[in-house]
């Protein structure tokens, strides 16, 4: 059986069901590296440039982690999927950049994808990443709408539950709330954690950000958490035409929660990334004109555990400090 190694890093988080989905049905194996770690993190640092943006650099590693795993490394090149917002550059050139910096690299399945060029450019896509598997077109139509629905179910679980997309990946559901036999009767603060999947759901990048926030009795809510259509209206209304992708799960996702009356917001970027620079400063504005706390947390590979937790610390005290005072 043909493997196709899937890096645990980028889009991973976005979109592994459908990934996961269209190959299998098509016969193939997917392979995912570990999580995130030390290891990962070192080896994929040792090829990058010191320029390079910690998410690229870590992907590097899971690529290496995959190299003698798999027959194929499934690695899209995404330009943009539609409306005419576009994703970072990075994302377009991933696969030359993986080609240049892990040689060891087994054949690289590379579409490159682009709504703005219409259904059939995709269609066309779709067919010639499909025909490393089967000849059977109608196979490949079949594998591709039932990737689709894949992904429509799992972003529908996650708005739905209100879970993250490992929990869904991992098959982990459990309930956020507080547990009725819990002796601490203190209320739970409601605090948003906005930015890019792979820097929230990745736990090593973060220092499990979210698992900490949780342990501080707080219930945190992400961009997936919300639907489309509330994400979408949010962001319709500061930015009638978004120029990047990922702007729905910053300015998109910061406004929805603060118009839903959350307690606090968080931003998670890391270091160097212009377009959060901009994206984060438009929510930071709207945190102030709504008076809700706001936190910013840059990240990249020498911010220290220890700082990061007193940060937060400092932040949900003194969010709690401003709503016994409101009261």
């Amino acid at each position: 059986m043909i493997k196709v190694g899937i890096p645990r890093a980028l889009s991973y988080y976005q979109y592994y069901p459908m990934w996961k989905t269209f190959f299998e049905k098509l016969g193939a194996e997917t392979v995912v590296s570990p999580p995130t770690n030390q290891a990962i993190l070192s080896s994929g640092n040792s090829r990058a440039v010191a320029e390079t943006c910690l998410p690229v650099k870590v992907f590097f590693g899971h690529v290496i982690s995959l190299v003698d795993k798999c027959d194929y490394m499934f690695i899209p090149a995404i330009r943009s999927l539609g409306r005419k917002a576009y994703h970072c550059s990075k994302f377009l050139g991933l696969p030359d950049m993986t080609k240049a910096v892990v040689p060891e690299c087994p054949p690289i399945l590379d579409p490159e994808i682009d709504l703005n060029k219409g259904k059939r450019n995709l269609q066309k896509t779709i067919y010639s990443l499909g025909s490393h598997f089967t000849c059977d077109k109608g196979r490949i139509k079949k594998a591709a709408e039932e990737a689709r629905e894949a992904n429509s179910a799992y972003r529908k679980e996650m708005a739905d539950k209100g879970i993250t997309p490992v929990q869904v990946i991992d098959g982990i559901c459990q309930s956020q709330q507080k547990s009725a036999l819990d002796p601490d009767t203190s209320p739970w603060l409601k605090v948003a954690v906005i930015g890019h999947p792979y820097v929230i759901y990745d736990d090593y990048i973060n220092h499990r950000l979210i698992s900490r926030l949780e342990a501080m009795k707080a219930k945190v809510f992400t961009p997936e958490m919300a639907s489309q259509e509330a994400l979408d209206i949010a962001m319709a209304r500061l930015v009638s035409k978004p120029h990047w992708t990922f702007e729905i799960d910053v300015i998109g996702a910061g406004e929805c929660y603060l118009e839903a009356g959350v307690d606090g917001i968080i931003s998670v970027a890391v270091f160097g990334c212009g377009p959060d620079s901009m994206m984060i400063e438009v929510v930071r504005h709207r945190a102030r004109e709504f008076g809700t706390p706001f936190l910013h947390l840059s990240l990249d590979e020498h911010t220290s555990e220890g700082g990061l937790v007193t940060r937060l610390e400092a932040f949900l005290d003194m969010v709690k400090r401003r709503g016994k005072t409101c009261v």
